[in-house]
């Protein structure tokens, strides 16, 4: 019966892995990782395969089966070295330890091998056959070792993309660990464990083949660090703690009696769940840290790593957590704390709090700018350690401190935030969860990463408010644009008033002052639908298609009772654009009166319209008194900039090219002092005008006169 459950294990096992292998090796064998992958896979299907075929014919032999089993454990450990591969192109392994680790694996290999033939080839009888069990414990620790720094020094971004091929190694390896441990303590290898191992690779290949699908790039930031010391050593604390379960378990079931099998069960899981809440523990986590920093190297942080920490927390752009929030959290993992506030300038001469984290202080609590506390930070930049400060008032000064500080439990540290040489907030940090022996090293690094991210919330700060600034600004801009319309219609009708007592009898006169409060009326009605729906979109906007050269006529014929009157030359055929008919009115009157202000009354303005593929060009040419290159360039569409004094508001023109540039045209100035000027305004024509733009009647290009550019 057993012999059946190890063949159909071992043969389920073949048979998976040699899918993945051809899975593999038929899609992916591009990255060094895939092709470690493809040797472990193809290995594992000969190991499996090879322990099917001595269940069934009693073959091949035991000294082959061992040599597969050490092949199979050194192809997975190649692929472990594969990922980590890109951190040795990167430098980020000194050239020192890459060695090491190599010789390291290369030597027990060889080591395991070598006592292996000589016990089986030779029939020499070295360490009754304790040697393959120590190798292969010694194997899968490595294994274990290695994704373990793997999975703890990728960055956060990598470890999506290698949670599936680490899970798979890790547990292959933990598996043979527990096995082999077993077999070194009862002298035997458990058949519940041979058994299984089949079943348990052949589970796992789901994880490397969705790894594959999924995986494109696997980037590994491996670096030796304390952090990389404190893993390895509580991978080794907690390897040696099962190791001494297992023993104690054995003592347990050997002399327990008739209760010793569940007395052994009982140990191993009450053993194993204190082992899990030790590691789960952040305050022995803290404590940890705080060993290995005083005792294992020169300095207590590690300063590239808590810079580039402290740069990826400051690089979220994100509201989530608030930036204040972070900066407590930043503050207080400097000291092994979790906990804090932050104080921060208003603009009522005093510091309000502005975020909190796991401290139970009130909020909006205001820490007033003529406080002790206050006035001994603008005096020196220390660090106030609040245990110090009740065993010793008279070192700061006999200072008394604001009630929220001195009445919020568990605060530790009172830490200034500067802004160059201003006092800009204060950071309260609570108690740490280890002891920690506060010296030079910790005061420096606190209060340099204290003026960074202070800098980076001023800068914030400043942001919000140049924000609210931008939006008043763009309110009195469109406030401005508003003024200037009705600057305009009250120009009209101020002309009619003065007109009235001398034409009031004249009906041409009274339908023309008709006409024009119809406009005045329709222009205010337009702008006060605009205030009530500022956000209209350019499509809203050009829903209507005109007829371009009958809107030129209406404004020449408006435009003719002022000298000199505007001219359409030829006799265009009507040309459909789609426009806002107010405001292209707006803009192309805008144009021409400005023709008529720059030209004296015995000069002359003509207009000409060109159609083109697609578009219509509209030249609008004048011999008045012309403009210079540096005029056109820096002023001419610059808002608020006008050459007619306190009597023009300057943003006529920039009103015209915007709402020009919204219908997908463009306005371009040729102009000389003295000779004349030329606006060529270009817009897109309606579809119905470009499928009939053959039939249009050709008209010349207007040459402007001699001397003009």
């Amino acid at each position: 019966m057993l012999r059946d459950f190890s063949l159909i294990s071992y043969g389920s096992a073949a048979a998976v892995f040699a899918v993945l292998s051809v899975f593999v090796a038929t899609r992916y064998l591009r990255r060094d990782i895939d092709r470690g992958l493809f040797l472990a896979a193809f290995v594992t299907t000969l190991w499996a395969g090879t322990l099917v075929a001595q269940d069934i014919w009693g073959q091949p032999g035991f000294l082959i089966r061992y040599l597969l089993e050490l092949l199979r454990d050194t192809a997975w450990i190649l692929l472990l070295f594969a990922m980590l591969r890109t951190a040795f192109r990167q430098g980020r392994l000194a050239g020192q330890m890459k060695k090491v680790l190599g010789a390291a694996t290369f030597v027990l290999i060889v080591t395991l091998i070598t006592l292996g033939s000589i016990e089986f080839v030779f029939n020499v009888d070295i360490v009754n056959g304790k040697t393959m069990l120590l190798g292969q414990i010694a194997l899968s620790l490595l294994g274990l070792s290695l994704v373990e720094q793997i999975w703890r020094n990728s960055p956060a971004f990598g470890r999506s993309s290698l949670k599936y091929l680490c899970i798979g190694i890790a547990t292959l390896f933990a598996f043979d660990f527990f096995m082999y441990a077993d077999a070194l303590l009862f002298g035997k290898v458990s058949e519940a464990f041979w058994n299984a191992r089949g079943f348990v690779n052949a589970a796992l290949m789901p994880l490397f083949a969705i790894n594959v699908i999924n995986t494109r790039k696997q980037p590994v930031d491996f670096q030796l660090s304390r952090s990389a010391v404190f893993h390895a050593g509580t991978l080794i604390l907690a390897a040696g703690y099962l190791l001494l379960l297992a023993v104690g378990g054995y003592y347990v079931r050997a002399f327990g009696g008739q209760w010793g099998e569940a007395l052994q069960v009982l140990l191993i899981t009450v053993s194993i769940a204190f082992l899990v809440t030790l590691l789960m523990s952040r305050r022995v986590r803290a404590r940890l840290m705080v060993f290995i920093s005083q005792n294992f190297f020169d300095y207590k942080y590690d300063y590239r790593e808590e810079w580039l920490k402290m740069t990826r927390e400051l690089a979220n752009l994100s509201d989530d957590p608030p930036l204040p929030e972070r900066v407590i959290r930043i503050l207080a993992g400097l000291v092994e704390s979790n906990s804090g506030a932050i104080w921060l300038k208003d603009d009522q001469a005093g510091y309000a709090m502005k975020a909190s984290a796991n401290l139970a202080t009130p909020r909006y609590t205001i820490i007033d700018d003529d406080s002790d506390l206050v006035r001994f930070f603008r005096e020196q930049e220390w660090i106030i350690d609040l245990q110090e400060y009740q065993e010793d008032p008279i070192r700061y000064d006999l200072m008394e401190l604001p009630d929220i500080i001195r009445n919020t439990p568990d605060a530790w540290l009172v830490i200034p935030l500067y802004l160059g040489n201003e006092l800009y907030g204060i950071a309260l940090v609570g108690k740490p969860y280890a002891h920690v022996e506060l010296n030079w090293e910790n005061f420096d690094l606190i209060k340099v990463v204290a003026r960074q991210t202070c800098n980076l919330l001023a800068q914030t700060d400043a942001q919000n408010r140049l924000s609210r600034a931008m939006q008043f600004e763009a309110l009195n801009r469109a406030s401005a644009f508003m003024v200037h319309d009705l600057k305009t219609l009250i120009a009209q009708l101020s002309l009619l008033v003065k007109n009235a007592p001398k034409h009031r009898d004249n009906p041409a006169f009274i339908d023309d002052m008709i006409a024009t409060t119809d406009h005045a009326v329709r222009k205010m009605s337009n702008l006060v639908d605009h205030i009530r729906k500022p956000h209209t979109t350019p499509d809203q906007a050009t829903d209507t298609s005109l007829d371009l050269t009958g809107l030129l006529e209406e404004l020449i014929e408006h435009n003719s009772r002022r000298s000199p009157a505007p001219r359409l030359k030829g006799n265009p055929a009507p040309i459909m654009v789609r426009a806002d008919k107010e405001q292209l009115r707006n803009v192309l009157g805008h144009l021409i009166q400005n023709a008529q202000d720059a030209t004296p009354p015995d000069g002359e303005i003509t207009i000409n319209l060109k159609p083109a593929r697609g578009n219509v060009v509209m030249f609008i040419q004048d011999t008045g008194c012309g403009m210079t290159e540096e005029f056109i360039s820096t002023q001419l569409f610059k808002p608020f900039a006008s050459t007619k004094g306190l009597t023009g508001m300057g943003i006529g023109a920039y009103q015209a090219r915007e709402y020009i540039r919204e219908l997908g045209g463009s306005i371009d100035v040729t102009s000389e002092p003295g000779v004349g000027s030329c606006f060529s305004v270009r817009l897109p024509v309606a579809a119905s005008t470009q499928q009939n733009a053959k039939y249009l009647p050709a008209t010349t290009n207007p040459r402007p006169k001699q001397g003009v550019n």
